[in-house]
């Protein structure tokens, strides 16, 4: 059953009274039959298991993602490696030609 905190708009008293759901808010107080007021305050949340950080929620899709980058950079040298060898030969023919 849920605790809730009532505070005295007269006299300022502060107490919590345990209720089911089913049950009328408080409306008096018990110190000085004044009006009562419910207060309400910040809820404790405790995550259990995973994928509450951010790094458990992105550990598959980051995984992916790096491996197709890796795939994409290899690829990419691979490609200006065999560019490069190709350039570096036709400048030495140029030259064989010019002497």
């Amino acid at each position: 059953m849920p605790t809730y905190q009532y505070s005295c708009t007269e006299c300022g008293h502060f107490f919590e009274a345990v209720q089911s759901f089913s049950e009328d808010s408080l409306t008096v107080c018990p110190e000085c039959d004044g009006r009562l007021r419910k207060v309400f305050n910040a809820v404790g949340v405790v995550f259990k298991g995973s994928g509450f950080y951010r790094t458990d929620s992105r550990g598959s899709s980051t995984g992916s993602e790096t491996a197709g980058s890796t795939t994409t950079a290899t690829e990419t040298k691979k490609a200006d490696s065999a560019g490069a060898t190709k350039t570096e030969s036709k400048p030495a023919a140029a030259a064989a030609a010019v002497d």
